[in-house]
């Protein structure tokens, strides 16, 4: 018998609230804490003088390091077994490179109102990049959608990327000189064939890559700091940064935002109106709807000369940040929506969320 000194239970709706209140908590990623980090110290400290092209230098052989990993992680054989689900990879791969860069060519009309040229080039190409691989994973696990599906389509996406970015920048962008077939070609030997190695190593260097995972994260996040502080540094030493002002990069975050809106929303509707499963439309909005940060950044270094390249990352680190917390708050109420042991008996009878029941 419990002592009359016993606090009393808290109450089901109190318990309840609770939980509420730790799923709102955003959480600071130590990743984007670093990236914030990074760019600070390019502000008061780039590498100027005989030290900017060492740094330039090591921050290509940086981006060499992290596609030879892609490559070496990537397994082909799990690749081709979700080729079956061919209509669910073939809707993300529609939005991320047809529909992402439409409205990344609309966006257009926002110059010189609203966005500057700098920072709607920056914009433009953030949205022909591909989808990330790691969140798009973990956020349809944990809104409980079909995270085979979610893998081989995030794989898929980037797998496309490597081909396909640098094309549609060379038709799209409008850099300085443009985008020669030259470009292109340095843009294939240093990202493809270092991806093509590491595939061809990958099965003598498997258990390698699985024991030293986490030393392997540290390399990946590394060598993308190296790139960040390389590209954002030449932008200061080029006053690139003097064009910038704060109304300015509040306005892109509102661009980004409902860039952001528009994708999830027609994502949703989408996989509603083609009769995806709830699982399945879970893995379509998370997989469809992200911007690769850890492919975007090695790949502005390579397409865009240095100074450029620092604003040209600019838009795709807010929308890195603005993605990861919508797409949070998403996963983790669609996954409260939904018990584990429901999941596969009763795929099919529930229904699809809506937007408009996150909050």
């Amino acid at each position: 018998m419990p002592s009359p000194n016993t606090p009393p239970l808290p109450r089901p709706h109190r318990i309840r609230r609770l939980h509420r209140i730790r799923r709102l908590r955003l959480r600071v990623d130590p990743f984007i804490a670093s990236l914030l980090g990074t760019v600070l110290l390019a502000a008061l400290l780039p590498a100027r003088g005989a030290a900017a092209p060492l740094v330039s230098d090591a921050a290509t052989v940086g981006v060499a390091v992290l596609f030879f990993l892609y490559g070496a992680r990537l397994s082909a054989r799990e690749a081709w077994d979700g080729l079956k689900h061919w209509r669910l990879h073939g809707t993300v791969l529609t939005v991320t490179f047809v529909l992402f860069p439409l409205l990344g060519v609309a966006a257009r009309l926002l110059v010189p109102t609203v966005l500057t040229p700098e920072l709607y080039q920056g914009l433009l190409f953030l949205t022909l990049l591909p989808s990330t691989v790691q969140s798009s994973i973990a956020f349809t696990s944990i809104a409980r959608g079909n995270t085979a599906a979610a893998v081989c389509s995030a794989t898929f996406s980037s797998l496309f990327g490597i081909l396909l970015t640098p094309l549609l920048a060379a038709v799209l962008l409008h850099t300085q000189g443009g985008i020669s077939a030259g470009t292109v070609l340095e843009i294939a030997e240093q990202l493809l064939l270092p991806f093509a190695a590491g595939q061809l190593l990958r099965r003598w260097i498997t258990g390698w890559t699985t024991r030293h995972r986490g030393v392997l994260t540290l390399v990946d996040r590394g060598s993308i700091l190296l790139v960040v502080y390389s590209a954002f540094g030449a932008a200061v030493v080029g006053g690139m940064w003097g064009t910038l002002s704060p109304l300015r990069l509040a306005a892109l975050l509102l661009v980004e935002s409902v860039l952001l809106a528009l994708v999830l929303t027609f994502t949703l509707l989408v996989g509603r109106r083609l009769g995806f499963v709830r699982e399945d439309v879970i893995a379509i909005v998370f997989c469809g709807s992200k911007k690769s940060l850890a492919s975007g950044v090695p790949m502005a270094a390579v397409l865009f000369p240095g100074a450029a390249a620092g604003l040209m990352v600019l838009p795709l680190m807010l929308f890195h940040q603005v993605q990861l917390m919508v797409c949070a708050v998403l996963a983790r109420r669609w996954g409260a929506e939904t018990r584990p042991t429901e999941v596969t008996t009763q795929a099919q009878a529930q229904p699809v969320p809506a937007l408009h029941r996150t909050g």
